[in-house]
């Protein structure tokens, strides 16, 4: 009859320590880049004017079943008003699709909701096609290109909530736009505040690899 031949115990501990080392090496490296990730969207998450824009596109977000912005959403409009008054000659555009869970494009509840905050009508164009940040840039730049208007030779400033900006300006200069400010809308939801600030990292690396 063939013994089996045991490992000593020493031996079996030492593997059973280089695993756990191994896994806590990984766990480490997650940690890390997920820091310097989340370190790049909160760099991105104020305020990044340059000279004077002559475009501010606003980004769309969830639109609610009675017609009326989210939260979210709201906080945009809100801070894109505060800075049509004091800018009354920028031309804005409203990008935003419509959702199968919405009433109506979002780009077409922000004009509504600019216009009632005093924006004319003539000062607003409409991107109603897009569903995604890739698409609110691709789309809005075909928009303005049927205006006249170049955005590799514009400024323009892009609007979003604080968490959106470091991808949102990521994705715009990949697509051709020159000069790209960002304004930094608040955001007013706690729990979507922490949610968004979890999830935008991981939604970084996506769009950095797929969003070409």
């Amino acid at each position: 009859m063939k013994l089996q031949r045991k490992r000593p115990y020493a031996y079996r501990g030492k593997r059973r320590i280089t695993w756990w080392k191994a896994l806590a090496a990984l766990a480490l490296a997650g940690i890390l880049v997920f820091a310097g990730l989340f370190g790049a969207v909160m760099y991105g998450s104020y305020d990044h004017i340059q000279d004077d824009p002559q475009v501010m596109v606003v980004l769309g977000c969830r639109v609610m079943p009675e017609g009326h912005p989210s939260i979210l959403l709201q906080d945009r409009l809100d801070t894109a008003l505060d800075y049509w008054e004091e800018h009354p000659d920028v031309t804005i555009v409203t990008s935003g699709g419509q959702g199968s869970n919405e009433p109506v494009s979002e780009a077409r509840c922000m004009a509504d909701y600019l216009m009632e905050g005093g924006v004319p009508e003539d000062r607003i164009l409409l991107e109603d096609q897009s569903h995604n940040t890739k698409e609110n840039f691709l789309y809005s730049k075909e928009l303005l290109a049927d205006e006249g208007i170049d955005v590799g030779e514009t400024d323009v400033l892009v609007v979003s909530n604080g968490f959106h900006l470091t991808r949102a300006r990521m994705l715009a200069e990949r697509f051709g736009y020159g000069e790209v400010s960002t304004l930094a809308a608040p955001t007013s939801h706690l729990p979507s505040r922490i949610q968004m600030y979890i999830r935008e990292p991981l939604a970084l690396v996506k769009s950095f690899l797929l969003d070409r």
